[in-house]
């Protein structure tokens, strides 16, 4: 039974869903109730006593006026986050399912910006995340006053990293490794994350580049740890490579949980992310 002090006067309703294995706890609060505090993010996380997840989505009225809804992103700490590419595909598909989207286009408000969507196929949906942005006063990435194709840090005694950097309306660091499967996420993840170049902390993906249209991925994600999947953290990943020109414009980021597609056309248009959305239950929160 969840704890009486984590939880609501009346009960909640919500549905648990994933995008390529990176899971959340969605909330509709269209009806005017308060986003989720510290406590309750934190309770509806928890694997072991909660629902559990990496985030909670909660749908809220639309912020712009071609909108059919607006969308925030709670990370399990409690801590917001400005956006999460594999959140987006869940809720629209949410959107879709609710009756709230009709048609294959339409648009959603993140906490950033305003997202074009199209439905491509059953259960996988496009999104329309942005144009990279590399400047580092903008990612936030602070000690550097134009963008570079890689930096290096230290961030720990006698240890140096190299990676790129860029904002995908979240700051991300992309460190290239010859393999994902022994590469060091608990370790170097956490040390960036801490750097005092990051003030707002850093997404760390970790990427192999296995062919031009090939790409598999880890990444350690603030506020959470390691996920399954990170929708941005592909977006992230895709980009820094595409600059350097190590793969193509169109290139499938292969995660632990599953595949994305990221197409970048060119430097000045909006990264299109594409993948699957599901549902996994319904279920009701009650004080």
């Amino acid at each position: 039974m969840a704890d009486p002090s984590h939880t609501r006067s009346t009960a909640m309703r919500f549905t648990k869903m994933h995008g390529a294995g990176n899971d959340f706890v969605v909330l509709d609060l269209r009806d005017g109730l308060p986003p989720p505090d510290a406590a309750l993010a934190a309770a509806l996380a928890d694997r072991h006593r909660g629902v559990g997840c990496d985030q909670i989505l909660t749908i809220e009225p639309p912020r712009s006026a071609g909108s059919v809804a607006a969308y925030r992103i709670w990370n399990s700490d409690g801590s917001p986050s400005q956006q999460c590419g594999n959140g987006a595909r869940c809720v629209a598909a949410w959107l879709v399912r609710d009756g709230a989207a009709n048609g294959d286009t339409f648009e959603v408000d993140s906490p950033l910006a305003t997202h074009a969507v199209e439905r491509i196929g059953a259960h996988r949906y496009a999104i329309a995340m942005g144009v990279p942005e590399f400047v580092p006063a903008r990612i936030p990435l602070q000690g550097f006053e134009h963008a570079r194709a890689e930096y290096d840090i230290d961030v720990d005694e006698g240890l140096r990293l190299r990676f790129g950097a860029v904002s995908m309306g979240n700051p991300h660091a992309v460190i290239e490794v010859p393999s994902v499967d022994g590469a060091p996420v608990h370790h170097y993840g956490p040390l960036l994350q801490r750097s005092r170049h990051f003030p707002e902390s850093v997404n760390v993906g970790f990427a192999e580049v296995v062919a031009r249209d090939r790409v598999r991925l880890r990444v350690y994600e603030r506020g959470v740890g390691e996920t399954l999947a990170c929708g941005s953290g592909a977006c992230a990943a895709a980009a820094v490579l595409m600059h350097r020109g190590r793969v193509d414009r169109d290139v499938a980021i292969v995660l632990p949980g599953g595949e994305l597609r990221i197409r970048w056309p060119s430097d000045d248009a909006p990264v299109i992310m594409s993948g699957p959305a599901a549902f996994v239950f319904e279920g009701e929160w009650k004080a």
